[in-house]
């Protein structure tokens, strides 16, 4: 069968024209063949030179030359030199075509604001379409998701024919006519045309991805294996029945009514496009740093000692006003940096699909809470940290279907995502019903790496954290997906930098979860401000737990070196904070000051400072690269009387103290 190039007619005839001899010599035989094939030799030599095909010509016009004289064998030694011929224009032309997805770019695409467009617009309808694919591989007869899947490649297609990027519309077209054989029922959209367009999918979105990073500098792969892959599918369909029945007329009024409805959803789609600014993220942040800088101005003028000196009513109420509106200036700012955690977890959908295939495995996955919003810049950094957990529970946690039904469970295996609120913060589950942890390998690891002394006793919470060890993995041998202990050290250094806590809850036989809280953004904290002499600092108010002004007798010294704090039959670790930052304290003995019990990763000590101040909202900022690697300090903060507070990290103010 002759493979068509769309982009070029007259190579196309020429194929056309050298299958038509293969068949005949085929059909006819070699000596019947012979005849009067010398005009045709001269027709494809006459048009492969035209159009560029310099060795099809040659070959043909050398045929033609020796026509008289050539006899059965020759037929079909010269048919497989055209073929040969044929063949070697085609790689030629794909280098060509390779060369020219880049300098194509110097066109359309080369103006900025319309390669941004068709960045966003192009990611949007990628995203749509993987967590489409996922729904019709649970439901094959979804027609809705096919439809919805044909037009999200279709727009990609027209866009970037628009911009002249070669291989993207190539791409987009041959999925798009895999998928109007699928809307047609003339192909069934099984698992393999499932992986089919997923390959297809992955393909345009590092084309997306080399677009945003280079820009119309971006160079693209040869997508010609994929392609032929993609026709490969399109080509199993099977042509409509001979005899099929004729459709009443009543089956039009389906199409009728999805074709309103489609129009009704396409003008919602466009009303709500119309509602839509797109803003560069880089102007975003910048409004966001600036609306801080106003909070902060608003505070130094609303607790400036001059004007409390007047008291004016009406300065006081217009300072109030100020207030409020800055207030919910700040609020609309940074709602709009707020997106859905939809998108991450919709990547996560894939990931089990992928996995689960390559281990064996069957699991059905579920997600709750998409609708969830967090800051901009967590859901990005969020996305590693859940792929390794994902990774671990197929790879540790699900058990293979055999071994499940062996002991009494269900053969598929569930996979569980949930984000919700809770308490000011966002709470993210990452569960499955696997075989849990086990603790005493886990234990025996431990101390095999010397990371557990071998008379240490461990709570179940602390032989659990230990799988945050780096280096640490109980795999007994090593795959491309795990066994080099770098996943779950990896995660929990990606929550600590996003300032959050995880903890972990597992029984044996029943499943694992991982519970992940975070900061709903990263430019304003909940912190409880204390002071230590003349000096000021906040501490983040999750880490909180209580504060307290212990007894003189509630306080001993271990070995002469470490405090401890007796609180409810357990002894909580102290630290000063004048001596972790030396400097001046007021109070130098813990029954003169005040004790906050600050509390991570299932730890607990106590920091001893002078007093409270009170809790406020702080606008972080960064310190600059000099004091990023201060121990203990993860900012800078202005508060509203002017001082300037240092913004304390509790887990690296802790450090080794914590360790028994």
């Amino acid at each position: 069968m002759a493979v068509h190039d769309h982009d070029n007619p007259a190579r196309n005839a020429i194929a056309e024209r050298i299958e038509s001899l293969a068949t005949e010599l085929l059909v006819r035989g070699e000596e019947a063949a012979a005849e009067g094939w010398a005009e045709t030799l001269r027709t494809i030599a006459r048009e492969a030179a035209t159009a560029g095909g310099v060795a099809v010509a040659a070959v043909a016009s050398e045929l033609a030359a020796a026509a008289e004289d050539t006899q059965g064998a020759a037929v079909s030694a010269g048919i497989a030199r055209l073929q040969a011929a044929l063949e070697s224009w085609d790689t030629a032309s794909r280098a060509q075509s390779a060369v020219a997805w880049e300098t194509d770019a110097g066109g359309l695409v080369a103006d900025p604001e319309l390669l941004s467009d068709f960045i966003v617009e192009a990611r949007e309808h990628l995203d749509s379409v993987e967590a489409r694919l996922l729904e019709i591989e649970r439901d094959p007869t979804d027609r809705d998701a096919i439809h919805s899947i044909f037009r999200s490649f279709h727009t990609v297609k027209g866009l970037a024919g628009f911009l002249e990027l070669k291989g993207v519309r190539d791409v987009a077209h041959e999925v798009e006519t895999v998928l109007d054989l699928v809307r047609e029922s003339r192909l069934a959209m099984t698992a393999a045309v499932v992986d089919v367009v997923l390959a297809s999918l992955d393909y345009l979105n590092t084309c997306v991805r080399a677009l945003e990073a280079s820009g119309p500098a971006a160079e693209f792969s040869d997508p010609a294996a994929l392609l032929l892959r993609v026709r490969a599918a399109a080509a199993v369909s099977e042509p409509a029945a001979e005899a099929a029945p004729e459709r009443p007329e009543t089956d039009a009024e389906p199409a009728a009514s999805a074709a309103v409805a489609g129009g009704k959803q396409a003008a919602k789609n466009g009303a709500a496009r119309a509602r839509a600014v797109k803003i560069d993220t880089d102007k975003l942040d910048y409004l966001v740093d600036m609306v801080g800088e106003m909070v902060i101005a608003q505070s130094l003028i609303q607790y400036d000692p001059d004007l409390h000196l007047e008291r004016q009513p009406r300065l006081a109420r217009n300072l109030s006003q100020l207030a409020r509106i800055t207030g919910e200036v700040q609020r609309t700012t940074m709602a709009m940096r707020m997106v859905p955690i939809a998108g991450v977890f919709q990547k996560m959908a894939r990931l089990v699909r992928d996995l689960a295939r390559k281990f064996g495995r069957q699991v059905e996955f579920e997600s709750f809470g998409g609708d969830v919003e967090l800051d901009r810049n967590i859901v990005e950094e969020l996305a590693d940290p859940l792929m390794h957990m994902i990774r671990n529970a197929l790879d540790h946690g699900v058990e293979p279907p055999e071994e499940r039904a062996a002991a009494g469970k269900n053969p598929s295996a569930r996979v569980r995502l949930r984000a919700m609120h809770q308490a000011g913060q966002i709470v993210i589950e990452v569960s499955d019903d696997g075989r849990g942890l086990d603790r005493q390998k886990i234990l025996a690891k431990a101390r095999s790496q010397g990371l557990v002394t071998g008379n240490s006793e461990l709570s179940d919470s602390e032989i659990c954290n230990l799988i945050f060890q780096p280096g640490f993995s109980t795999a007994v041998q090593l795959s491309d997906v795990s066994g080099r202990g770098v996943g779950m050290d990896v995660v929990r250094k990606q929550i600590t930098k996003l300032r959050g806590s995880i903890e972990i809850h597992s029984k044996p036989g029943a499943g694992t979860m991982f519970s992940l809280k975070l900061p709903l953004t990263l430019a304003i904290i909940d912190g409880l401000v204390v002071g230590v002499g003349e000096h000021r600092y906040v501490i983040p108010i999750f880490s909180v737990r209580e504060l307290l002004r212990p007894s003189a007798e509630a306080v001993s010294t271990v070995e002469n070196r470490a405090e401890m704090l007796l609180i409810r039959d357990r002894l909580v670790p102290i630290v000063r904070l004048y001596q972790k930052f030396a400097v001046e304290a007021r109070a130098t003995r813990p029954e003169d000051a005040v004790l906050v019990l600050a509390e991570f990763d299932g730890r607990s000590f106590c920091l001893m400072v002078d007093t409270v101040i009170g809790k406020q909202e702080i606008v972080i900022k960064s310190l600059g690269s000099m004091f990023q690697k201060v121990a203990g300090v993860a900012g800078g903060a202005i508060l509203g009387d002017g001082h300037v507070a240092l913004i304390l990290d509790p887990p690296a103010l802790f450090g080794k103290g914590s360790e028994r």
